[in-house]
């Protein structure tokens, strides 16, 4: 039976562990309000002060975040769930639009078992903007949906992070999944990691055949990250047997990836011109217009019509990537609302001025170098030699990964600050930066804190 908690200090400990963990505004936004109602075996009972709060944990990795904090506090597993805690008020801040009537997304349709990344709800083509850096990438995609394993097979997206690569892929599943009589179609959607995983289980198991046969007996397969092939000749040798299988057979093929075929460090040439068969589709910086036009979109959907001149400062400010948007316009809706005020561009400045930071054009090498020598207590004279060293491999890549996102330096010209490395090398540190921010929080929040400090630092002229 669930039973209520006469002392809160675990709750109080879990809570206290994620202010220390995540930047200020995220945790006073988001969790500072939240109180602890019952706990049993399984299920901890948390309310929250508004159904905005409530949706925006549930719908985002604040959820995850919450349920490791318990979990570490608790000692045991538990599943929060959220409660509406205070009946919700009417709102008649300047620039709120009328809470939405329409039912929320219906449950996306369901991919293969086997699949390890499930679909969004919202990754569908009609809350895709198109701009000139992704007509083609969106049109090839709307193609292949209509009419999969015929109209360019295999379908190649490549991008910089945060870009609307997985919106895409996922675009495409929606699609082929919902459409009259394709209830049945085997749709299986991985990384290429847990490819390469799964195959080294299967060889180790001595489970070859069934491995082969569950890869190569489906509809449409798509793999993320594709570069991950990289340096994996034995798994690149399965690959190509694998596209083979399928190609002939018809069955639509789709990979994503950080660069184009070609760049991929070490990737043989045979699946560089098969990967090439189909089409080839970058996607590129959004530039203003498309810019805007996100931040009204996503705007709206959180209950916000933003006015032209707010949405033109953040249109004209932040120009990363699409996640870098997403997480100003979470930022100042979730401030707003909570604060019950309007959106002005005053408020805007205000709000996001620590994401903002200075023109990133204006960070340095130099600046990045400075910043993460003094974080991770690594020489630099280490980080520009041939040591390969853990010690010494992670901050340089952690340099390279933070020069580009945040410099207009090439692959090139990053390698060559740190013993004249090639592109490819730059490539590599980039994408296991990326992966591990994705799995681990503390990396994530490092890489925030390198960013915030460089640009800090770049603003002091120097």
């Amino acid at each position: 039976m669930p039973h209520l908690e006469t002392s809160a200090s675990p709750f109080e400990a879990a809570l206290e562990r994620i202010r220390s963990q995540t930047k200020k505004p995220v945790y006073e936004t988001w969790f500072r309000n939240l109180e602890l109602l019952s706990v049993d075996d399984e299920v901890i009972r948390i309310g929250t002060p508004n159904q905005f709060v409530k949706d925006w944990i549930e719908g985002s990795d604040l959820l995850h975040t919450l349920a490791l904090s318990m979990r570490e506090s608790y000692g045991k597993e538990l599943t929060p769930e959220l409660v509406l805690t205070a009946q919700p008020e009417e709102s008649e801040e300047q620039g709120a639009l009328p809470p939405p009537s329409a039912p929320k997304p219906a449950a996306p349709p369901l991919l293969e078992k086997d699949s390890s990344i499930q679909l969004k709800a919202d990754y569908v083509f009609g809350g895709f903007i198109v701009g000139p850096n992704n007509r083609l990438a969106h049109a090839a995609s709307l193609a292949v949906a209509e009419n999969p394993g015929q109209a360019y097979n295999p379908l190649f997206i490549h991008s910089a992070v945060g870009l609307g690569k997985t919106h895409l892929l996922q675009g495409v599943c929606h699609t082929v999944l919902k459409r009259p009589g394709n209830q049945s179609t085997k749709i299986l959607y991985l990384s290429c990691e847990d490819f390469v995983n799964r195959f080294i289980e299967a060889v180790k198991d001595g489970e070859l055949e069934q491995f082969r046969y569950k890869y190569r007996n489906v509809d449409v397969l798509v793999i993320d990250d594709i570069h991950f092939l990289a340096d994996k000749e034995r798994i690149q040798e399965e690959f190509f047997h694998t596209f083979n299988t399928l190609y002939n057979a018809q069955k639509q093929i789709i990979l994503s990836a950080d660069c184009a075929p070609s760049e991929i460090p070490t990737l043989e040439d045979r699946l560089v011109s098969r990967f090439k068969w189909g089409l080839v589709a970058r996607i590129d910086l959004p530039e203003f217009e498309t810019r805007a036009a996100i931040i009204k979109q996503k705007g709206e959907a959180k209950g916000y019509r933003l006015d032209d001149d707010v949405v033109n400062f953040m249109a004209s400010h932040i120009n990363s990537n699409i996640r870098e948007l997403e997480g100003a316009i979470n930022r100042l809706v979730g401030t707003a609302h909570l604060m019950n005020c309007a959106i002005d561009l005053q408020f805007a400045q205000q709000s996001l001025a620590d994401i903002i930071g200075g023109d990133s054009a204006r960070v340095t090498m130099k600046d990045i170098c400075d910043v993460v020598v003094d974080r991770l207590k690594v020489k630099l004279s280490d980080m520009q030699s041939k040591k390969r060293t853990k010690r010494v491999t992670f901050p340089r890549q952690l340099c390279m990964f933070l020069a580009r996102e945040l410099t207009d330096l090439t692959l090139s010209d990053i390698g060559g600050h740190f013993g004249g490395r090639d592109h490819t090398t730059v490539i590599y540190a980039i994408e296991r930066i990326q992966e591990r921010v994705s799995k681990d929080p503390e990396v994530s929040h490092l890489v925030d804190d390198l960013k915030r400090e460089a640009r800090a630092l770049s603003s002091q002229g120097r």
